[in-house]
């Protein structure tokens, strides 16, 4: 979390960022927003890591308390099988000395049946070490039990503390992420940053790297940047590019570009493939699945239009194109995507 003196030295760079002048203070803002950006996604890497970590310290510990909890009924079943065994086996035993013409092993210097008392003798050995073993048994049990109580109470203990630290380190880093937000947004209201300006911003390219890891169509919404066009996304490389793309067509054009798909989750594409089976891409092969395509409206998706023709020769230069497929197989003049068509060959 910020310290007072990292508070103190922000509060002073903004007063200085008022006093200087206007070219020299948008320089030192835009680097001072960029900075804060870098944290804000320093931040958010950080918090990932401790919450995986204390998710693993969870499983851990429940599989210790499940393989206890399946040890200990193995003791107590033993324990009361034992119980059950133990008064027969004491009353057999003691009925055998009682019998007449043995008692016991002393039998044999009376005036009993040696033989008899031979036999009666060894019944009792027997049972003796049949009940021995059965204590010695429970005596091992009993001890192996104290030993994993001891340990799971230590376990548990450890557990207790390491997740208490855990989570306060990972309410202390949500604290710090919701301060750096709070930061940025303040210092973009003091630019007046348009919303444009802003998603750039908080677009980590890096992103796009961690979204190829993720199967087609199945990219977590924290992977994909979202466009200037409301509830709309892209993979993060996709998305600055089309920034880019976007801002080159409102200067010609007056406007922002009017976009009808942009990423398209696997249940959407299974959808869309309903609807339009022999012309949609099958679920799980689209480029709107890897969020790197668009389909586009508002004049592009008519072929030889001026924005059509506007896009043909201006996409490239902001990493978009339109595949030769589209020319003819479907036609799709509205289907446009991004990086190099040879990627895709």
């Amino acid at each position: 979390m910020p310290n007072p003196r990292s508070a103190a030295l922000t509060a002073v760079f903004l007063v200085m960022t008022m006093l200087a002048p206007h070219g020299v203070a948008v320089a030192a803002d835009a680097d001072s927003v960029e900075s804060l950006r870098r944290e804000a996604s320093k931040a958010r890497t950080e918090l990932e890591k401790a919450t995986k970590q204390m998710q693993t310290r969870k499983k851990d510990l429940a599989a210790s308390q499940v393989k206890l909890r399946s040890t200990l009924k193995d003791l107590a079943v033993a324990e009361a099988e034992l119980n059950r065994i133990r008064e027969p086996l004491a009353r057999l035993a003691n009925s055998s000395y009682q019998q007449s013409g043995a008692v016991g092993s002393m039998s044999i210097f009376g005036g009993g049946d040696p033989g008899q008392a031979l036999r009666s003798t060894a019944d009792v050995t027997l049972l003796a070490r049949s009940q021995q073993a059965l204590v010695d048994r429970a005596d091992e049990l009993q001890s192996r039990r104290k030993r994993l109580a001891s340990t799971a109470q230590e376990l548990q203990s450890s557990n207790a503390v390491e997740q208490t630290r855990l989570q306060q380190e990972v309410d202390g880093l949500k604290t710090k992420s919701a301060q750096l937000t709070k930061q940025l947004n303040t210092m973009l209201d003091k630019l007046s940053v348009s919303r444009l300006k802003r998603l750039q911003l908080t677009c980590d390219e890096g992103l796009a790297t961690e979204a190829k890891q993720f199967p087609n169509g199945l990219i977590p919404s924290k992977y994909l940047c979202a466009l200037p066009q409301k509830g709309h996304r892209l993979r993060a490389d996709a998305a600055l590019g089309f920034y880019k793309l976007n801002a080159a067509y409102k200067r010609r054009f007056g406007r922002d570009m009017c976009v009808t798909d942009a990423y398209r989750s696997l249940s959407e594409q299974h959808s869309v493939y309903a609807r339009r089976p022999g012309f949609a891409a099958v679920p799980g092969t689209s480029n709107h699945g890897k969020g790197q395509a668009l389909d586009l409206c508002g004049g592009i998706q008519s072929s030889g239009s001026i924005q059509f023709n506007w896009m043909e020769a201006n996409a490239e230069k902001y990493g978009w194109y339109h595949p030769a497929w589209a020319y003819s197989n479907p036609f799709e003049p509205w289907h446009w995507e991004f990086g190099t068509e040879s990627e895709y060959e």
